[in-house]
C-alpha cells in the first residue's frame, strides 16, 4: 500500500484480520472472564474454614481486613531471587507494595513466587534446554499462586526473558483480575558494548586470556538491574509499556532511585483502585485485546527488539483467545519503520535510548503517524496518549509531565519522518525450507542477501569444533538443526555469534539457518532462526545436505534450498536419535518436549484455551492469511 495513508490503513486492516480470525477463541475467553467477575471481594465467597486458612498467618490488622468483605485484596506474585541482577531489586518490593496498597484502601498478600532463570548464565550449558519451557512453568506457577480465590487484583514482579511472558500468560488465565506488572529497571551503563564485543572476538581467536574476557564481562554486567543491551529483557519492558500493562514511564528508570521507588508505590496504589469493587474496573482481559497485541508487535518492529517475542507474543495472544500469526508480524513489518538503534542493533544501550527520548517519544512518534492504536484500555486508564508522558518526582511527590517532542540523539532514536529503515527490524522469511524469523535491524544491507553452499551440523558444539579446527574457510550457510522445541527445548545459540561474526569479518559470506533460537542479542550476520517445521518434526531442514545451495534473501523474504524439488522430496528424513536426556533437570521436562507446539504457534505446551484447533481455525474459510499488502508475498510464502 502506497501513499501517506497506506501504513495506517494496513495497521487497521491487519488488526481487523486478527479480530475476525480470533472470533471463535476470543468470544469464549471473554465469556469465561465475565462469568468469573464479581463486584464483592473474592474471599467473600469462600467458606469459613477456607477463609480462616487464608488469613491465619496474618498479623492482627491483616486479619481484621481479610475477615471483612469490603477491602480489595491484592496478590503479589514475584520472580525475586538474589542471584539474577534484574530481579535482585525485588527483594524489598513486597513490603513496600503492601504499605502502598493499604494507603490506597486495600490489603495485599504475597501470593507466591515463580522461578526465574537467566539465559546469560546458561548459554551453551545443559540448563539452557530448560529456558523456553520455563515460561510455561512460570505461567503455571502464577496460576497456582492465584488459585486460592482470595484476590481481587494482582501485581507481578518480573523483568527478564521468559519471566514476563510467563507472568502475563498466567495472569490472562485469571483475566477478570486487574494486573499491573512492576519492573525494576536497567543497571547503569558499564563498558561500551562495542568494546565488550571486540574482546569477545579476541578471546575466540586466542588473542586474550580468560581473565581479560572475564574482566570485560564483569565491567558490562556490574550491578543490580537489567542488562543494558536491547535483548529480550528490555524488549519485555518496552512491550509491557506499549501494551499498557506498566504505568507510563515505568520501564527504564534505574533501580535504587527515588523515581523508581515512587513508580513502585504508584503502581501499588493504582492496582488497589482498579478492582471490580471500584468505578475504574480494569481486568487484564480487557487491556490485552487485539489492538494491544498489534501495538506490541509495532513496538517490537519499530525498535528491532528481541526475536524471542515472535514466539512470546503469539503465546500471550493465545492466552487471551487471540490468534496472532507470523504472517501478521511480517505484514506489519512492511509498514512499520525502524526508529531506534540499541545494541546489538547499534552502539547505544537502553540508558542512552532512555536519555534520547525513550519510550515516551517512541510512542508519541508512532501515535502521531497512526501506527499505534490510541483507543485502548491501559492500567493507567483509557487511551495510550498517557504513555507519551514522563514521570518525575517533585518535592517528594510523583507526577507526570509531557514527554519530549523530538529526539535528543538521532543516532539512537529517530522520528517517523526520518527512520533508520522504512521497514521494521524483524522479518519473516518463507520458502521450501519452511518459515523462519530474521532480525534484520542488526544486519547491514550488504549482508541481507546470500546464496552459498550449506554446511550442516546437528549441534552447536559440532559447528564450533569445525570452526576452531579451521574447516570453515569459504562462503557458507551454516545449518544447525535439531535445536527446536520438540528436539531439546529450543535453546538459544547466542554462543555462536562471535565465531559467525569472525567469519564475516574475514570476508566470507555467511548466514545461519536453524530451528533453534538466537534471542534479542542476535549479531550482525543474517540468521534465519526458529525454522518451522523443525527437524525433529520431520521438517524440510532435516533433508538438507552439505553442499546444497541455500538462498536467504531478507529483501524478498525468501528462504529456500536450490535443489530439484523431486530430488529433495525423495530424500529420506532421518530423525536424529536422541539418547535419554539427564542432567540439569532436563529429565523432568520430557513431557514438555513430547507435547510442545511449533514455534510459530508460540512453542507452548498449553492447548488452545477454547479447545479449538488453532491450525484449523487459521485455515478455515473466511479466516485465511491473505496479505493486506502485497500479493507477491503469498507466492513467496508457499513457494
Amino acid at each position: 500500500m502506497n501513499g501517506p495513508h497506506g501504513p495506517i490503513l494496513a495497521i487497521q486492516e491487519i488488526t481487523a484480520r486478527i479480530a475476525r480470525r480470533s472470533e471463535p477463541t476470543r468470544a469464549p475467553y471473554l465469556e469465561r472472564v465475565y462469568e468469573a467477575t464479581h463486584s464483592a471481594p473474592a474471599r467473600a465467597r469462600l467458606g469459613c474454614s477456607n477463609l480462616a486458612h487464608g488469613f491465619a498467618a496474618g498479623d492482627a490488622q491483616e486479619k481484621v481486613a481479610l475477615r471483612g468483605t469490603t477491602k480489595p485484596n491484592v496478590a503479589i506474585v514475584s520472580a525475586y531471587n538474589d542471584m539474577l541482577s534484574a530481579h535482585r531489586p525485588f527483594e524489598h518490593y513486597p513490603a513496600r507494595i503492601k504499605k502502598s496498597v493499604i494507603r490506597a484502601g486495600g490489603i495485599a498478600q504475597f501470593a507466591g513466587g515463580v522461578p526465574a532463570m537467566c539465559d546469560g548464565i546458561t548459554q551453551g550449558r545443559d540448563g539452557m534446554q530448560l529456558s523456553l519451557f520455563s515460561r510455561d512453568v512460570i505461567a503455571m506457577a502464577t496460576a497456582v499462586a492465584l488459585s486460592h480465590e482470595m484476590f481481587d487484583s494482582t501485581v507481578m514482579l518480573g523483568v527478564c526473558d521468559k519471566i514476563v511472558p510467563g507472568l502475563l500468560i498466567g495472569a490472562l488465565t485469571f483475566g477478570h483480575l486487574p494486573t499491573v506488572l512492576i519492573p525494576a529497571g536497567p543497571m547503569t551503563s558499564g563498558i561500551p558494548n562495542g568494546e565488550k564485543a571486540r574482546i569477545r572476538k579476541q578471546y575466540e581467536q586466542g588473542l586474550v586470556d580468560r581473565q581479560t574476557l572475564l574482566d570485560a564481562e564483569a565491567a558490562s554486567y556490574h550491578s543490580a538491574g537489567t542488562c543494558t543491551f536491547y535483548g529480550t529483557a528490555n524488549s519485555n519492558q518496552l512491550l509491557m509499556e506499549v501494551m499498557g500493562v506498566h504505568l507510563p514511564g515505568a520501564s527504564l528508570p534505574n533501580p535504587g532511585t527515588e523515581l523508581r521507588d515512587a513508580l513502585t508505590d504508584a503502581a501499588a496504589e493504582r492496582i488497589a483502585k482498579i478492582t471490580a469493587q471500584g468505578p475504574e474496573y480494569t481486568p487484564i482481559a480487557h487491556v490485552i485485546d487485539e489492538k494491544a497485541v498489534v501495538n506490541g508487535v509495532v513496538g517490537l518492529l519499530a525498535t528491532g527488539g528481541s526475536t524471542n517475542h515472535t514466539i512470546h507474543l503469539v503465546a500471550i495472544a493465545r492466552a487471551a483467545g487471540i490468534i496472532l500469526t507470523w504472517d501478521d508480524i511480517s505484514d506489519l513489518g512492511r509498514v512499520v519503520p525502524l526508529l531506534s538503534r540499541i545494541y546489538p542493533n547499534g552502539p547505544a544501550d537502553v540508558n542512552h535510548f532512555h536519555a534520547a527520548g525513550g519510550i515516551a517519544l517512541l510512542i508519541r512518534e508512532l501515535l502521531t503517524a497512526g501506527l499505534l492504536h490510541e483507543d485502548v484500555l491501559t492500567v493507567a486508564g483509557p487511551g495510550l496518549r498517557r504513555y507519551t508522558e514522563e514521570p518525575v518526582v517533585v518535592d517528594g511527590k510523583l507526577e507526570w509531565r509531557p514527554g519530549p517532542t523530538e529526539t535528543l540523539d538521532p543516532a539512537v532514536l529517530r522520528p517517523v519522518s526520518d527512520p533508520f529503515s522504512p521497514e521494521g527490524g524483524v522479518r519473516i522469511v518463507h520458502g521450501n525450507l519452511g518459515q523462519a524469523v530474521v532480525k534484520v535491524s542488526a544486519v547491514a544491507a550488504e549482508h541481507q542477501v546470500i546464496t552459498a553452499p550449506a554446511r550442516v551440523f546437528d549441534t552447536d558444539a559440532d559447528f564450533l569444533a569445525a570452526f576452531r579446527a579451521g574447516e570453515l574457510t569459504g562462503d557458507a550457510v551454516i545449518v544447525i538443526r535439531y535445536q527446536g522445541p520438540a528436539a531439546n527445548g529450543m535453546p538459544e545459540l547466542h554462543g555462536l555469534t562471535s565465531a559467525l561474526g569472525l567469519m564475516q569479518d574475514r570476508g566470507q559470506k555467511v548466514a545461519l539457518v536453524t530451528d533453534g533460537r538466537m534471542s534479542g542479542a542476535s549479531g550482525t550476520i543474517p540468521a534465519a532462526i526458529h525454522v518451522t517445521p523443525e527437524a525433529a518434526a520431520g521438517g524440510p531442514i532435516a533433508r538438507v545436505q552439505d553442499g546444497d545451495v541455500i538462498t536467504l534473501d531478507c529483501e524478498t523474504s525468501t528462504l529456500r534450498v536450490n535443489v530439484d524439488a523431486a530430488e529433495f522430496a525423495a530424500r529420506p528424513i532421518i530423525i536424529r536419535e536422541v539418547a535419554p536426556v539427564f542432567g540439569a533437570g532436563r529429565e523432568l521436562f520430557a513431557a514438555f518436549r513430547a507435547t510442545v507446539g511449533p514455534a510459530d504457534l508460540g512453542a507452548t505446551v498449553f492447548g488452545d484455551p477454547s479447545g479449538l484447533d488453532l491450525e484449523a481455525a487459521i485455515d478455515a474459510p473466511g479466516l485465511t492469511l491473505e496479505s493486506t499488502l502485497d500479493p507477491a508475498i503469498n507466492e513467496r510464502r508457499y513457494a
